[in-house]
């Protein structure tokens, strides 16, 4: 009796869990396949084909897009993940009680609507008389950044050995050449997470960069946006399944690249 009551509830949970998985991937796999259907319509196959790829790169506004996109992501992320990671490392050094209270202040970006963090980011630089552009969304995607930036540094942060730091400077070193060749290796994997991380967020961001873009400025995303108000062609879905599956690499390389083993230890 025992044993049909499990099998029933791991059928039962099985296929939740089937659910779940199709109404969350269904829609994003039928967008990959128009983007290689030679037809414009989207309820008739007229062949495989690469041509909306190709025009998708012919486009000098794609391009653009992309450029931006990529330099954006790359910038933020690495400006985030220094001012992350040192922010990380004095939080750690703090009392617990200032711990608690700053780790929550730093959590509630994450928490907080994109779109009200969009919005107060817009009218911070418009009160700050700083005219929207380029500038304003790599501002914007630092600052929405570093709160996983921290998020990935803390949890490497306190397996550390506080002991081994100390004895590095009682026998001489300085305290910037005990960080690098003492905690820097070991907090490593969760730098480079929290970098991964910070480029993902940014790359596939629309909300806040809907917000503190000016003129003529445009991301992948919003450049998307654009085009589907428009109407939507199908070097979109090329182009909205090129972001998807770069994102999932991005997202694959963030989760399991930390927790290779080399010679039995973690790295």
């Amino acid at each position: 009796m025992k044993r049909t009551k499990d099998s029933l509830k791991r059928v039962v949970e099985n296929f939740y869990l089937v659910i779940i998985l199709i109404f969350l991937y269904a829609p994003i796999a039928t967008m990959a396949v128009l983007s290689f259907n030679n037809s414009k319509s989207r309820t008739q196959w007229g062949g495989f084909t690469l041509k909306w790829y190709l025009e998708m790169f012919e486009s000098s506004a794609t391009i653009d897009a992309l450029t931006n996109t990529l330099f954006i992501a790359f910038a933020s992320s690495l400006i985030a993940t220094v001012i992350g990671t040192a922010a990380a490392i004095a939080i750690n050094s703090m009392k617990k009680t200032t711990k608690t209270i700053i780790m929550g202040i730093t959590n509630i970006p994450m928490l907080n609507a994109d779109i009200v963090t969009g919005i107060s980011l817009m009218l911070a630089f418009i009160a700050f008389g700083i005219s929207l552009g380029f500038q304003t969304i790599l501002i914007a995607h630092i600052t929405f950044n570093i709160p996983y930036v921290i998020l990935s540094v803390m949890p490497k942060l306190k397996q550390t050995s506080k002991s081994t730091y100390e004895a590095a400077l009682d026998l001489g070193a300085s305290p910037l050449y005990a960080f690098f060749k003492v905690v820097f290796p070991d907090i490593l994997p969760g730098v480079l997470s929290g970098f991964l991380l910070a480029f993902t967020m940014s790359l596939d961001d629309f909300i806040i960069t809907h917000f503190t873009r000016g003129a003529g400025i445009n991301t992948l995303s919003t450049l998307i946006y654009s085009e589907v108000r428009r109407g939507i062609k199908p070097s979109m879905y090329a182009l909205s399944s090129i972001i998807f599956v770069t994102v999932l690499v991005l997202l694959i390389i963030t989760n399991f690249a930390p927790n290779h083993k080399k010679g039995g230890e973690m790295i």
